[in-house]
């Protein structure tokens, strides 16, 4: 397939190459109004460092910005910052902050806060741990410069810094000093919006209001890049759990975008002329079985080959979304239809579910009756389907599967726990993400193999570690797609996680909503207008 930038990290490591993005020629007055969305998930957590949670990234990108964007093309583009510029020999990057930039409590963003935000982010970003791996110094130089010294040259730092899965975001320092395993309570951002505390309502609806003090770029938005235009007066969160629930206050006019609107509810929404469905993401997203390597049985690689059998993906799909057209299973641990996708090592996969086989791996793993702990993501379709067919397939091969429904903000909570699940720890979660991040070894969490410090499940596999340095570090795109053979022959023997499936949905809005800009990892509200229906 035709590479392209636009998926994160797919070409090669070669310095970043920025581009000219078409100036504007004066910005339209802001069309105003309050829009009112569903999304996929309540917003329990505020803090885009502390947890990977999709919804918490929607959050900060209303209220907060970054360094770099991404724009439409794939092309990293200045964002906060104003300029650069790269040392011959590839060690140091400086960088001056654009003007305008204030925090919406009036505060000036200095180079400070950013050093303190890159910090406390790589602390818990793949992306950034790596980079940081080779960082020796990021000096203050005055209010507006700071600078990047690596040990030695890394190919990929204004990628990294501009990506737009887990994005760094730049906090206030008062914030960004708060340890990355404890939670921010202040939410101050120099983004397009600021969130309104006082009329949110937890559990009901988060609200949004325009950022007075927001100066954009001078550039047309795209991506995450360019002018991040608050054209709406407000944007409200609304948590409605139940799908046909939101599905008629979509059709009734009560709320204005539904994320996830279930497949089986697409015939009827077709059908309403005042509704339409847009593809925002083109490469879809994939659904993973994530198995905690620090308890048993999964701390034991028989028991995490035998999920292996047990997992009939397609049935996932099917019992999620019903209509074929929309999902496929897949192979590789890159994700189907991305640069990195290849078949080495999927025998597995071949072979299909086999309970019996399950069952003998669980024995060989010494498994001996003790339960084994689902988190049930009741709110979510995928997760929700998975986790109970997966508890049934475990209990068919002779597995005490037992499951620990809760919604989905209580599973993003239970999920960082690493006691044991008897004390309120967990075995298997599911959970996805957008396909273009599986492709990148340092983009999509699930990479990460090194142990406490990494996401969820905690595996710990130092080989799979080194190949990522490697990738980062491959010169060309067939270097690059040799090593992700190597890593994908360690992978299927060492099993990080188990693939559920993979699809893509529309969204669906009124006819009077237009121009959700196509970001795979995030929902931008910015550019966003609401005309009088």
């Amino acid at each position: 397939m035709a590479l392209s930038r636009r998926r994160f990290l797919q070409s090669t490591a070669a310095g970043a190459v920025l581009v000219g993005v078409a100036p504007l020629s004066g910005f339209a007055e802001p069309s105003g109004g309050t829009l009112k969305a569903v999304m996929h998930a309540d917003l329990r957590s505020f803090d885009p460092v502390w947890t990977t949670a999709t919804i918490t990234g929607y959050h900060a990108a209303l209220i907060y910005d970054t360094l770099f964007g991404i724009d439409e093309a794939g092309m990293v583009q200045p964002q906060m910052v104003g300029d650069w510029t790269r040392s011959e020999d590839g060690l140091c990057y400086d960088f001056s902050l654009r003007d305008g930039l204030v925090f919406s409590d009036g505060t000036p963003v200095t180079a400070k806060d950013c050093v303190a935000s890159m910090k406390r982010w790589a602390a818990r970003d793949t992306a950034g741990q790596l980079m940081f791996s080779y960082v020796s110094d990021t000096p203050v130089v005055d209010d507006r410069r700071f600078s990047i010294l690596l040990s030695e040259p890394y190919g990929l730092v204004l990628e990294t810094l501009a990506k737009t899965s887990n994005c760094l975001w730049i906090m206030r320092e008062q914030e960004a000093l708060t340890p990355p395993d404890q939670q921010i309570t202040a939410y101050i951002g120099s983004g397009p919006f600021t969130f309104n505390r006082d009329e949110t309502k937890m559990g009901v609806s988060y609200v949004y209001d325009r950022n007075g003090r927001y100066v954009p770029r001078a550039e047309m938005p795209s991506g995450t890049a360019g002018a991040k235009i608050a054209r709406l007066d407000r944007v409200i969160l609304e948590n409605i759990s139940d799908p046909q629930t939101a599905v008629a206050a979509l059709e009734n006019g009560e709320i204005d975008f539904y994320e996830v609107p279930p497949l089986e509810l697409l015939p009827q929404i077709e059908g309403d002329p005042d509704v339409k469905l847009e593809v925002l993401n083109d490469l879809g997203i994939i659904g993973f079985i994530r198995l905690n390597h620090l308890h048993p049985p999964f701390d034991n690689p028989k028991a995490r080959e035998a999920m292996l059998y047990v997992v009939n993906q397609l049935d996932v799909m099917r019992a999620t979304f019903g209509d074929e057209r929309y999902f496929n299973a897949c192979d590789s641990l890159f994700g189907c239809g991305t640069a990195m996708h290849n078949d080495v090592n999927t025998d597995w996969f071949k072979h299909g579910q086999d309970l019996e086989k399950a069952a003998q791996l669980f024995k060989e793993a010494g498994y001996n009756g003790e339960p084994v702990v689902i988190l049930q993501g009741t709110t979510l379709p995928m997760p929700n389907m998975a986790a109970q067919l997966i508890a049934q397939w475990l209990q068919k091969a002779g597995i005490n599967a037992q499951l620990a429904p809760s919604d989905w903000g209580g599973v993003v909570s239970r999920r960082a726990v690493m006691a044991p699940p008897a004390e309120g720890g967990w075995n298997i979660f599911i959970t996805y993400n957008p396909t273009s991040t599986f492709n990148s070894p340092i983009l999509f969490p699930g990479w990460q193999m090194n142990g406490k410090k990494g996401f969820f499940g905690w595996p710990d596999d130092p080989k799979l570690e080194d190949m990522r340095k490697a990738w980062t570090f491959a010169k060309t795109e067939d270097e690059r797609l040799e090593i992700a053979r190597q890593m994908q022959q360690e992978g299927w023997d060492f099993i990080p996680h188990i693939l559920a499936g993979q699809w893509k949905s529309p969204v669906a809005m009124r006819r009077n909503v237009s121009g959700f800009l196509p970001v795979p990892d995030l929902i931008p509200f910015w550019n966003v207008e609401k005309t009088p229906a």
